[in-house]
């Protein structure tokens, strides 16, 4: 491991960040896929022929606590290099062509499960073995030779939701190192912002948000890096992530300059639901890419799970079995879409409870010397002192997420950090700045 930017220049970044926001192979021609350009929320790469070339590559990622680690993962064939890969956005019973090329040094695939007819180079996609007289498996489906090799995919959009696409290739290896990305089917005929084809699954326009969650163990990865063996016996994850970065990186916008191959952040950025200016909730997609639970808790708001592993929680006639949660579970695999708005509980005018608005206090996410609103006081702000950072604008809010095993809170052990983020609620006015 290296380091690759001095700590105190990454946290000035930061906090600046927070001070801001708070083709089958023969036949199909390349197609550039659009890449939305929001600062924040969900990223989607789309095109009108629901076409992608990914190219499966190496490249390196940082950590909050200023180490660089050896990863491997799709990128896209425009942007190059990323963790995770490109979140894939589709619409429900298109046909779907994923050429894959491949620049690693060993072959690879992707899987995609939950789609239906699944095609590898215009056959099935199903399982290879080794031609040998006790044929050994080799790959949950085909895969592309290494260095330079390339397989096209074709499937069917399934049901609309959230999926999650990984190497079939050498799983255990390949998934810890980095393969796997979001790909996610909206609803035909539905508008944009439904999760599935109900209405009540309904978001509000530009509060979509995905939080794809993962682990390493940076023993594994260097030993890949120096093409030696991996003890998996002394396996440990030391870093957790969402969407490829670890807490307080998290918290910086979709393609932060300095977070060049993370390119997605996971800041949840609402106001609080209003029957009249804010009927519609915020979506929040959770896939799991790791090898164990991830008890994700979210401080300040429970979240409605509307889907499981791209299906809608529905009955056997349609009735609504989605219900509410405090700690998500999500397993190993599984994805869940859930609903989440924010009621005003601490408004000050009809709903006064006895506190103080905050004052300074030692805020070990960014340092003594800053100061942000613990206050739901939404919009009631007295004055600081001039001599601090101070990261709140308008009366925001702001409260904590994070896994609930509090060792994957953690960077290399060191609290605050890890799988963690921040829900940032703003005053029913809106921020003069945002």
């Amino acid at each position: 491991m290296k380091h690759v930017q001095k700590p105190w220049l990454r946290r000035m970044a930061l906090v600046a960040a927070i001070a801001s926001t708070v083709a089958t192979v023969v036949s199909v021609a390349p197609v550039s896929a659009a890449t939305t350009g929001n600062s924040e929320g969900m990223q989607c790469e789309t095109n009108s022929r629901s076409t992608f070339n990914l190219t499966a590559a190496d490249g390196y990622i940082s950590t909050p606590d200023g180490n660089s680690i050896y990863m491997w993962s799709y990128g896209d064939a425009t942007s190059g290099f990323q963790l995770p890969g490109p979140t894939l956005c589709v619409t429900e019973g298109a046909t779907v062509t994923v050429v894959l090329h491949n620049s690693l040094p060993e072959p690879t695939s992707i899987l995609f499960p939950g789609q239906s007819g699944v095609l590898a180079d215009g056959k099935a996609a199903q399982p290879q073995y080794t031609t040998d007289a006790a044929p050994a498996l080799t790959s949950l489906v085909q895969s592309a030779s290494a260095n330079g090799g390339s397989v096209t995919y074709q499937f069917t959009a399934g049901t609309p939701g959230t999926y999650l696409y990984t190497s079939g290739t050498d799983v255990k290896k390949q998934q810890q190192m980095g393969m796997f990305g979001a790909l996610v089917v909206r609803p035909l005929g539905s508008p944009v912002n439904q999760v599935n084809r109900r209405t009540d699954s309904a978001f509000a326009p530009g509060k979509e948000y995905l939080f794809l969650l993962s682990e390493v163990d940076p023993d594994v990865h260097l030993a890949v890096e120096r093409n030696q063996p991996i003890d998996w016996s002394s396996y440990r994850a030391r870093y957790f992530m969402i969407n490829g970065r670890s807490m307080p990186d998290t918290l910086a916008p979709n393609n932060a300059s300095w977070l060049p191959n993370q390119p997605y952040g996971a800041l949840v950025h609402v106001k609080p639901w209003d029957a009249a200016n804010n009927p519609l909730p915020a979506t929040i997609r959770y896939l799991n890419a790791g090898t164990v639970n991830y008890p994700f808790h979210p401080h300040g708001s429970d979240e409605r799970v509307i889907d499981k592993d791209g299906h809608p929680l529905v009955g056997p006639s349609g009735q609504d079995l989605s219900y509410l949660k405090y700690d998500l579970d999500v397993g190993p695999g599984q994805t869940l879409d859930t609903l989440m708005d924010w009621h005003s509980e601490y408004d000050v005018t009809n709903k006064p409870i006895p506190t103080q608005l905050p004052t300074i206090t030692d805020q070990l996410l960014v340092g003594t010397d800053t100061w942000f609103s613990e206050s739901g006081y939404l919009g009631t702000k007295n004055p600081t002192p001039t001599t601090i950072t101070n990261n709140n604008e308008c009366g925001e809010y702001y409260h904590i997420a994070h896994s609930h095993a509090l060792q994957q809170a953690t960077n290399y052990g060191a609290t605050f950090g890890g799988m963690m983020t921040l829900f940032r609620i703003d005053p029913p006015s809106g921020c003069p700045t945002k």
